[in-house]
Parts: structure tokens; C-alpha cells; sequence
């Protein structure tokens, strides 16, 4: 029988791993991302014939580390990628401002809550929620992350209509931003405009499914589940 976690159990997983000294934060965040790529490539292999765009929103947590990860990674096979930052980069926990940092190396980071989310980031073809992962308790109350969002949901009804010969492919990291791990509920009322969680057609999550993956609203926005071995 598959094993389900909470995300207290999954986060004391991590932490008895780390406690141990057989792995540390950094590598674990580094195994992650690479699962995400990994995970990206076998749902679609044409992705891994050429070079595409991807526009990657990272949070102000360890999820949007592993979502510096998956930038870097990307880049390196060549790829166009534009991060967005949601949070204060000074306040990213060590191993987040880690990867941040080594991004920033390459390429540039974007401050999400500004005129991009009216404009839109233009044609792209990954779209990557990487902004809250297994901690989030409390409903996103930010009008801007309720538009990106909304971006992000989008593109499973463009593609249901075949209305764009450009299909925008998504993921998200862990869990969609705005689900609760242990209910599958997404958290607070939906809001007049936007949305508080997005649909993806992908979620890549880590060593063993959580409970908000297989139930509430979490079975029909998780998209396809894919579960990485991070080495746990």
C-alpha cells in the first residue's frame, strides 16, 4: 500500500533525514528540482527535443527554492526562462536565498505583483507554480496571486478548446499553492476575480503522496500526480 503523509509527517521526514547528517537542506532542495525537470520531460518528451520558454513564480519559502532549482536546471538545457519573485528576497530562508542567489547569477528575477500579471508574460510554453508548498495553513489573500493564479488555470481550458496552436504546459511544485496538505481543501472562499488556488495539468511532489493530493478539490486541480524520490 502506497504510504499518504500529512505534512507534519512529511516535514519530520525531512528534518530526521537532515538531523542525521546524511543529507542536508540544500541537497534535498537540488534533488527536488531536478525530480521537477525530470517529471516535466517524461510527461511531455518533446520538451526534451528543444529549447522552450518557461515562466517560473516562486514564493518566499523553500517551495520557490526548489523553483530557483528548476530555473537553473532549465536554463542550463538551454531554455528561456523568466522568474518572478512573490515576497521579499532578503527574507527567503538560507537555502532558498542559496539558489536565489546562484539564479541571480544567470539570469534575472522579476518582482510578481506588478503590471505583468494585467499584461501577461506573452506566449510560453511551462508555466510553473512554485510559490506555497506542504506548510501553507492560512487562504492566499493577495489579489495579485489571485491573478496569477487565474493565469495559471487558464491555460487547461485553452487547451481543452484548442484555441492556441502554443499549448502552455502546468505545474506545480509539491502541491498547488492555496491547497491545504492535510484536507485537499483550498483555503478561503473564492474571490470575485482570480482564484485562491490554481488548476495544473501536473503536480510533482516528493518521497510519498499527502492527503490534500488524493482528496477535496485536491483530486481534481493536482492534475496528474507524480511522486520523486528525493532520496529519503
Amino acid at each position: 500500500m502506497t504510504e499518504i503523509l500529512t505534512a507534519a509527517q512529511m516535514r519530520a521526514i525531512e528534518q530526521a533525514a537532515m538531523d542525521s547528517g546524511e543529507v542536508t537542506g540544500l541537497e534535498l532542495m537540488e534533488r527536488a528540482g531536478a525530480g521537477v525537470v525530470e517529471a516535466i520531460l517524461e510527461e511531455w518528451p518533446a520538451m526534451a527535443l528543444t529549447s522552450h520558454k518557461a515562466v517560473i513564480l516562486c514564493g518566499p519559502g523553500n517551495n520557490g527554492g526548489d523553483g530557483f532549482v528548476v530555473a537553473r536546471l532549465l536554463k542550463a538545457r538551454g531554455w528561456e526562462v523568466e522568474v518572478f519573485l512573490y515576497g521579499d528576497k532578503g527574507k527567503l530562508p538560507v537555502d532558498a536565498k542559496v539558489n536565489y542567489e546562484r539564479w541571480c547569477k544567470i539570469g534575472k528575477v522579476v518582482p510578481a505583483c506588478g503590471d505583468v500579471v494585467q499584461q501577461g508574460t506573452g506566449p510560453v510554453d511551462l508555466m510553473i507554480d512554485s510559490v506555497f508548498g506542504i506548510g501553507l495553513s492560512r487562504p492566499v489573500d493577495d489579489p495579485c496571486l489571485w491573478e496569477w493564479f487565474w493565469l495559471i488555470d487558464d491555460a487547461i481550458d485553452v487547451a481543452d478548446l484548442e484555441q492556441s496552436g502554443r499549448l502552455t504546459h502546468t505545474v506545480a511544485i509539491d502541491i498547488p499553492s492555496g491547497l491545504d496538505t492535510d484536507t485537499g481543501e483550498v483555503l478561503g472562499d473564492l474571490p470575485e476575480h482570480g482564484l485562491r488556488a490554481p488548476r495544473v495539468m501536473l503536480t510533482v511532489t516528493f518521497h510519498a503522496p499527502k492527503v490534500g493530493h488524493m482528496q477535496g478539490d485536491g483530486k481534481e486541480i493536482c492534475g496528474k500526480l507524480v511522486v520523486k524520490d528525493i532520496g529519503l
